[in-house]
């Protein structure tokens, strides 16, 4: 064996001997998930263009049956497979998915998607395509717009093993301003293992 076919081989050797980088430990999220986390999204989110963009919707689509409304879940699902988006393109530019966008951009990877939802539970505005279009027989929605106008709902973590991190989804009412009328609610997804590097001082 020459030096060049060594090398290979102990390289190979070394690869196949290299451990592979464990899951790390399920982060505490409601250890992670302070009141002032929880200020700063609402704060992000109490703000006008949401509660405009959620207030169109509730009336453009206050009438939707459970049909209509399924209809439209299984028309967002097919497109996502299909070249042809038209309500996938009208959600992610409108105004309401720009700012979302704009938001988990600026959050420099605190975020890790974002989406807002009407009164029925279908999608208003998102920073980035759902799996589905309709949220309503989902916990973020039951949990929250189903509960009460302040009611917040904190998933158990997940781990993304594509990214590597661990994310759990936050989400909570929103209403209208200076008032407790419910007019829809919001999922924000959060890297807790970013969370958890800017949580650890020195970080």
């Amino acid at each position: 064996m020459d030096v060049r076919q060594t090398m290979l081989a102990l390289g190979i050797t070394a690869a196949l001997a290299s451990p592979v980088l464990a899951e790390p430990a399920k982060p505490d999220v409601h250890s992670l998930i302070t009141q002032a986390v929880i200020d700063d999204m609402r704060k992000s989110i109490e703000t006008e263009i949401v509660r405009i963009s959620i207030d169109a919707q509730n009336d453009r689509l206050s009438k939707l049956s459970q049909e209509e409304i399924d209809a439209l879940d299984k028309q967002w699902v097919a497109e996502r497979e299909s070249d042809d988006k038209p309500l996938i393109a009208a959600t992610l530019s409108n105004p309401l998915s720009v700012y979302l966008a704009r938001l988990q951009g600026r959050s420099l990877g605190l975020y890790a998607e974002i989406f807002v939802m009407d009164q029925n539970g279908l999608n208003v505005g998102q920073s980035s395509i759902t799996g589905d279009f309709w949220q309503g027989d989902e916990a973020k929605f039951q949990n929250t717009f189903n509960v009460s106008s302040d009611a917040l709902f904190i998933d158990e973590p997940e781990w993304d093993d594509e990214s590597r991190i661990w994310r759990a989804q936050v989400s909570f009412t929103v209403t209208e301003a200076d008032t407790t009328t419910s007019i829809g609610a919001v999922t924000m997804e959060v890297n807790l293992t970013e969370l958890q590097r800017r949580s650890t001082p020195g970080a």
